[in-house]
């Protein structure tokens, strides 16, 4: 069984634990086999492997079509 992934390019995810910063919210800026994502703080970047990012993933806080009002 396949599960339909529920977040996309430029979506704001929050990560289960937090970033040195202190908070856990991230924005997806690439996406492949390796996934960037930025800090909404401090506007530090990481990769992620796609399996990484998976395990890590709380919840989409915001979907990128909502953030472009």
């Amino acid at each position: 069984m396949v599960l339909k992934k529920e977040y996309d390019l430029g979506d704001l995810v929050e990560m289960k634990k937090p970033h040195a910063c202190g908070t856990n919210a991230w924005i997806i800026n690439r996406m492949g086999a390796d996934i960037k994502l930025t800090c909404s703080a401090c506007q530090r970047t990481i990769m992620l492997t796609r399996f990484n990012f998976d395990k890590r993933l709380k919840k989409v806080l915001k979907k990128a079509d909502e953030n472009q009002d």
